[in-house]
């Protein structure tokens, strides 16, 4: 057993440092940090929390990345951060973060085959949960997930993931139209053949995260490690459609889901690639299974249909070794109500943006219902200030966003954690979330079942 220390703005020692009395402070755990999106969580301050933060890890590459990138938050010329990270390295640094119990509220983000057993025994040892996705990847972590929540409930603690996808500008204002009757309609059915709503997304291998080239994990390539796509990406996918679709509303898993279809197939990363992106010279032996002619082969994409209340959904995950010039992570999303489809596209022709489109059906007027749009839009400028309508063509319009609002995904963490730190204040999430967490993670492993049974 040994300490690791790394001395951000303070000295101190694990073992003697002072920490606040004061039961209302938030104190942060980051345990084992293996993805960016654990440092993201910190690249705000937040006036509750306190900026000693305790890192419990395995002595590594993907400590020491974590730890650069709390670093530079720290020495950024705008609006530094102040974040002292007092770091614990050791086989057991598991048990560790348990008997010392330092901190309130677990950050984890990182390897996912460990990531369900990490909340496990956090939620058991009374500590509250802010978990990145996904937080199961198979139907055995399902299992356990649903007993994660119980004694989350029992011990009175919060287990939450995050869903940053519910800030982003875009996809806020295609759900506040679909709740507007004279613009949408009612929500049609859809078929499997075409669904009523369709949410795709494209990710990247290859890409720079806070303005520096992303190194990932040799791990994020072993889907029994990382988890699939399938079960990935797709968790903000399946997440959106009840959002959207039925807001505030429980989502019972049992009664209210039908998985209809599921498949996955794999992205090609050349040895040259792999090399870029991890720094490794070679293929780590637990990846070889999947590697043929020196290219490994990653089960990173899929797509998934399946019945929710009645309405018709499919989500679809890609992923590509790197973007076009430009260009980044984008998505794609149709709604189709009876008086409209609403339309969210992030290609090349919006400069790779996520842009909002009006569609009106064929049936409607189209000279009224510009009038209507332009009204509910009108209302909706209360809230966000400064949006408006453009006529692209003779059924079709265009949402302008102001770029006020355009934020960037890296700031929806910030978002993300404030929203928790409010629950937190609070002592209970809405009623809605556990049951949907439960019914989102639930899509998503028995579709990865469906997928893998048909190989």
């Amino acid at each position: 057993m040994k300490y690791g220390l790394m001395i951000l703005t303070t000295v101190c020692m694990l073992s003697s440092c002072n920490t606040t009395n004061n039961t209302d402070e938030v104190r942060l755990i980051t345990l084992d940090p293996g993805h960016f999106h654990a440092a993201l969580v910190q690249k705000s301050a937040y006036p509750q929390v306190s900026n000693t933060v305790y890192v419990y890890a395995h002595e590594g590459d993907d400590l020491r990345e974590h730890l650069k990138r709390i670093e530079a938050y720290n020495n950024r010329q705008e609006s530094p951060t102040h974040w002292n990270e007092v770091v614990y390295t050791g086989d057991d640094f598991l048990a560790k973060m348990l008997a010392d119990k330092r901190g309130n509220v677990m950050v984890t983000s990182g390897n996912n085959g460990k990531k369900t057993d990490y909340i496990y025994a956090a939620v058991s040892a009374g500590i509250n949960v802010l978990a990145d996705k996904p937080m199961a990847i198979d139907t055995k972590g399902f299992e356990l997930l649903k007993s994660c929540f119980e004694i989350a409930e029992s011990n009175g603690v919060l287990l939450y993931d995050i869903m940053t996808e519910r800030f982003e500008i875009a996809t806020i204002l295609q759900r506040e139209l679909s709740q507007i009757p004279d613009i949408y309609g009612e929500q049609t059915q859809g078929t499997p053949e075409e669904p009523a709503v369709i949410k795709e997304s494209v990710h990247h291998f290859f890409k720079t995260v806070s303005g520096v080239p992303l190194i990932r994990p040799a791990w994020f390539f072993d889907t029994k490690q990382q988890g699939e796509g399938i079960v990935d990406v797709t968790t903000h996918l399946v997440d959106l459609v009840q959002w959207e679709c039925f807001p505030n509303q429980i989502i019972d898993y049992k009664n209210d889901i039908e998985i209809v279809d599921a498949g996955h197939s794999a992205t090609p990363v050349s040895h040259q690639e792999f090399r870029q992106v991890t720094g490794l010279d070679e293929f780590p032996e637990f990846l070889m299974p999947s590697v043929r002619n020196d290219t490994l082969f990653v089960n990173a994409n899929g797509y998934i249909i399946y019945r929710i209340k009645g309405v018709y959904a499919g989500v679809s995950v890609f992923w590509n070794y790197t973007y076009p010039e430009g260009g980044g992570d984008t998505h794609y999303s149709v709604m189709r109500g009876t008086k409209s489809q609403l339309i969210i596209e992030q290609g090349k022709a919006q400069n790779y943006i996520p842009e909002l489109s009006v569609k009106v059906d064929d049936s409607v007027d189209a000279e009224a219902f510009e009038q209507s749009l332009g009204k509910a839009v009108a209302l909706l400028s209360e809230k966000y200030s400064g949006i408006g309508i453009k006529r692209i063509s003779d059924r079709l319009w265009r949402i302008y966003i102001p770029d006020s609002f355009r934020n960037g995904h890296e700031a929806h963490f910030g978002q993300v954690t404030e929203n928790f730190l409010n629950y937190l204040k609070k002592g209970r999430l809405p009623e809605w979330e556990t049951p949907n967490m439960i019914a989102k993670y639930y899509v998503t492993s028995t579709a990865l079942e469906m997928a893998a049974a048909k190989d």
